[in-house]
C-alpha cells in the first residue's frame, strides 16, 4: 500500500527519524507552526514536521482535497506579496508540501507558483 499523499504516514523517499540535531518542535521552537487534520506540524526547510509520541518525527503533507485543491486560479489576487514577487526555494515564504508538489504559505493560505500567477490552493 503506497502513503504518497497520505497526511499521517510518511512521505515516500522518507522514514521516521530522530531529533533534529537536539531541536525539538513544539511551541516556541522557532518553526511554524500549522495545524491540520486534527493536529499540530511544523514547518522545517521545506518539510512538514510531526512529532510522535515515540519521540521520532512524520514527514506529513497537507493532502489534495476541497479545502486544500489543486487548481488553476489565474484570477487570483494576494495582497501578501508584491505582485513581481517570484515564489521558489529561497524566495523569503515557508515551502509547504502540498500532495505531489511544493506550496508557498502566504498570509495564511498556500501559493503555487504557475506561469505569470499563483494559484490558490486553499487556507492553511
Amino acid at each position: 500500500m503506497s502513503h504518497d499523499h497520505d497526511p499521517h504516514h510518511p512521505r515516500q523517499g522518507h522514514e521516521h527519524h530522530d531529533s533534529h540535531e537536539g531541536h525539538v518542535h513544539g511551541a516556541g521552537c522557532g518553526h511554524p507552526a500549522v495545524e491540520h487534520d486534527g493536529h499540530v506540524d511544523y514547518l522545517h526547510d521545506g518539510h512538514l514536521h510531526h512529532a510522535c509520541a515515540h519521540g521520532k518525527v512524520e514527514e506529513h503533507v497537507i493532502a489534495i482535497g476541497e479545502g486544500n485543491p489543486v487548481a488553476c486560479t489565474p484570477r487570483h489576487a494576494c495582497g501578501g506579496h508584491d505582485a513581481a514577487h517570484v515564489h521558489g526555494p529561497g524566495c523569503g515564504h515557508a515551502e509547504v508540501p502540498h500532495g505531489d508538489h511544493t506550496d508557498y504559505l502566504i498570509d495564511g493560505h498556500l501559493h503555487h507558483p504557475h506561469g505569470a500567477h499563483c494559484d490558490d490552493h486553499g487556507a492553511l
